[in-house]
């Protein structure tokens, strides 16, 4: 099969790959209905992770089963089927916490940028979707393999709660559905931070009740200023940048909760002036398989259609497009169809 490989930054190819094959009696192998280029994908892209081999990319994936290894009973071929990018047994005590992200035996999902996928820990991994989907429900279905489940464990890990005031530090795929996730927790107000007319105003359709366009301290004293010289109540960091996470400290009341869901490049912070922040840090990976069952149920109802941040569809042989327009900000998301 032919599929989507980094040799250096700036350099995807679309080439011939080993077909995907059962290594373990654990594993599944999927036919890929839609994959898509994720802004984490962005950072050894820019050459900020450093490339040492050509890398199979994409972590994001939903589709049909086609195979399964001999230990695999919860998932059969012919069943639609959504997975997480970190595989997990879903029985750990770590799984057993709600963190399947941090599973005894994780293992990374990747090189689903191609047409078929092996999936390791199916059982514990892969959600069965009630029914084979409609192609208008997939981009929906695929948004929850990791923006829609990163965004929503961002407000969850940052306590929001009815009627309380919530600030999202990036207009990605993340952050907006960060957004909308806070708006159906309940939140009063959303302020979302964006300088992108595009992004501005899919994060108001989302939910936003109010946009800040200014950085830094700049962004921190509009947020200040917003709520009375408080801050938020929950704030949630969606980029990963040293400017972004010190944004979103200083922009969360003393007392709040900020989740930080943006892999970190040169995050460093410094233990006085965290001491007096006071305020309350949660994040990491997200567990999207905690999350699965439940936001599958949002979109099978009609009740969210976290799929509106993919804004350029194309067909999966033109993935090294699909970097580029993400890469110089022509498009929030792109979504490949195998």
């Amino acid at each position: 099969m032919r599929g989507a490989v980094l040799y250096a930054p700036g350099d995807v190819r679309f080439e011939e790959r080993d077909d995907p094959r059962i290594i373990k009696p654990t594993d599944a192998i999927i036919s890929m209905s839609a994959t898509c280029v994720c802004g984490s994908d962005l950072w050894p892209y820019r050459g900020a992770n450093p490339i040492t081999q050509p890398t199979p990319m994409g972590h994001e994936y939903c589709g049909i089963v086609e195979e399964v290894g001999s230990a695999v009973t919860a998932v059969k071929p012919g069943q639609f089927v959504i997975g997480s990018f970190f595989a997990s047994d879903n029985t750990c005590p770590n799984c057993h916490a709600g963190y399947q992200s941090g599973c005894q035996h994780a293992e990374f999902v990747g090189g689903a940028q191609a047409p078929v996928l092996r999936v390791p820990l199916a059982d514990g991994t892969l959600v069965v979707t009630r029914d084979v989907p409609s192609s208008d429900l997939i981009p929906n279905l695929l948004a929850l393999s990791d923006v829609m489940g990163t965004g929503w464990f961002a407000a969850d890990a940052a306590n929001v709660k009815p009627g309380k005031t919530v600030a999202v530090v990036g207009d990605g795929a993340v952050g907006l559905l960060g957004v909308l996730s806070a708006k159906l927790m309940g939140a009063e107000r959303i302020i979302a931070m964006s300088r992108h007319e595009t992004r501005q105003k899919l994060a108001r359709e989302f939910g936003a009740t109010d946009i800040v366009t200014e950085r830094g301290d700049e962004g921190v004293a509009r947020i200040k200023e917003l709520t009375d010289g408080i801050g938020a109540d929950s704030v949630l960091e969606c980029v990963g940048t040293p400017e972004s996470m010190m944004q979103a400290i200083r922009s969360t009341r003393k007392g709040g909760h900020l989740a930080y869901v943006g892999v970190p490049h040169g995050v460093e912070l410094k233990g006085e002036e965290l001491f007096y922040a006071h305020v309350h840090l949660h994040g990491g990976p997200a567990p999207v398989r905690r999350f699965l069952p439940e936001l599958i149920d949002l979109v099978w109802k009609g009740k969210i259609n976290p799929g509106k941040v993919f804004d350029l569809t194309l067909p999966l042989d033109q993935v090294a497009e699909g970097y580029r327009a993400m890469d110089e900000r022509r498009a929030i998301k792109t979504l490949l169809r195998p």
